[in-house]
């Protein structure tokens, strides 16, 4: 047997080829302790730099504590030059400029007395607005078919007629009226107005202060304000906050509808809706209905308030006083409720509104229009809740004749129907 054909061959040998490394390894004995040299240097370096900077900090620590001798406090005991009682201080305007040299100590002059917190110059503290203004300021809880819902009103008579937003109250079966004296009444809805917001309430209550109302349109931009309300509800019920008139005139669209308003930057929160915005002077100039911006707002937006002004309060106030409704406000005498998504899917019914009323004298209850038919739209703009509904019949006059389409029984249908007034 051939010794040589079995003998295992060197895998170094000249000639010899293999998977791997073609050469024997090096040793990285001394790269190794080279790169740990590097590190244990660089490690002391970085020690001794953090040392000088501990010591350069607490010199300059040192150095910036004031001395007894830098500040001069003007007293009787300690400086002859002080104003008597005979010699009035200086004022701002009297005072002579100080000149500092250097290695010379400043003056600090003598200020006023504290002063009230006046908002602006003839107005009143904010003590005395808040309270002016709070024994006027309601709590009102609201509970219907959807939840519950708090707010705040405005006393606006001493027959007992409260002021708040329509969307405080919207959809409530039953509204109670918490009185800054704890006593609790059922207020009945005299009538609301969703389009400006406005609702007013009625209480079979006996001594009560109706809130002193002014006019809002000779409000200015920069006019101090405060607001009372119960933010987060009655717990922090009776809460006042102030701030300035951020602008006057604002359009601000919501819900489909576009609202003039007054834009502050006082702290309005929810359950602040229906209280009122105050001026310097103790007087309601309007009422706050919502703000821009939230807790979980990404933008971060604050101070973006906003309040319906007095004057849009006193129109729309005693039209609904006196007949429970705001003329002008076209309808199709339709009520309802938007179709859930699974009502959609499982009845395979389109979305829209389910219809649950319609008022008798209505066009839509003659055209054969019936509770349980859904409307998808009115001339082409589809409609899916109230809201949306009521946003587009603001571009329509009362008496205008609109399309709308109907679903019925797996159907569409295309009805015209003329608009009438709402007097609900």
């Amino acid at each position: 047997m051939d010794e040589h054909k079995y003998k295992r061959k060197d895998p170094w040998e000249p000639g010899m080829y293999e998977t791997g490394r073609t050469r024997p390894p090096k040793s990285h004995g001394g790269l190794i302790a080279v790169l740990l040299v590097v590190v244990i240097f660089l490690c002391g370096l970085v020690s001794a730099l953090g040392v000088v900077n501990v010591k350069l900090f607490a010199q300059l620590n040192e150095l910036s504590k004031p001395r007894e001798d830098d500040l001069s406090f003007i007293n009787e005991e300690l400086d002859s030059t002080a104003p008597t009682a005979q010699e009035p201080a200086p004022t701002a305007e009297t005072a002579p400029l100080q000149q500092i040299s250097a290695g010379e100590s400043f003056v600090l002059n003598p200020s006023p007395e504290s002063v009230p917190n006046v908002m602006q110059e003839g107005g009143l503290p904010l003590q005395q607005i808040y309270d002016k203004v709070i024994p006027s300021v309601v709590s009102i809880s609201a509970t219907g078919n959807s939840g519950s819902s708090t707010g705040t009103g405005v006393i606006l008579s001493t027959e007992g007629y409260i002021v708040t937003n329509c969307h405080v109250v919207d959809g409530a079966r039953q509204i109670t009226v918490l009185l800054t004296d704890d006593r609790s009444f059922t207020a009945k809805l005299i009538g609301a107005d969703d389009v400006s917001d406005l609702a007013v309430l009625r209480i079979q209550a006996t001594d009560i202060i109706p809130a002193e109302f002014g006019d809002s349109s000779v409000l200015r931009v920069g006019d101090s304000v405060a607001a009372i309300g119960d933010p987060l509800g009655e717990a922090l019920r009776g809460t006042l906050t102030n701030g300035i008139v951020s602008a006057i005139n604002r359009d601000v669209t919501t819900g489909g509808r576009t609202l003039t308003l007054i834009q502050t930057n006082a702290a309005l929160n929810s359950g602040n809706s229906g209280g009122p915005l105050i001026n310097c002077y103790g007087q309601v100039i309007g009422i706050n209905t919502l703000k821009i911006g939230a807790f979980t707002d990404s933008a971060g937006v604050e101070g973006l308030g906003f309040a319906i002004p007095s004057t849009t309060v006193k129109e729309i106030v005693e039209q609904l006083i006196n007949q429970g409704y705001v003329s002008g406000r076209p309808t199709l005498g339709i009520t309802g409720e938007a179709l859930s998504g699974f009502y959609q899917y499982y009845y395979r019914m389109p979305a829209g509104i389910y219809i649950t009323a319609l008022e008798e004298n209505s066009d839509a209850a003659a055209k054969g229009i019936e509770p349980g038919d859904i409307l998808i739209s009115i001339e082409g703009i589809r409609v899916t809740d109230m809201d949306s509904l009521k946003a587009a019949l603001l571009n329509y006059e009362i008496g205008h004749c609109v399309n709308v389409i109907i679903y019925r029984g797996g159907r569409q249908y295309s009805v015209s129907l003329t608009l009438h007034e709402s007097t609900n």
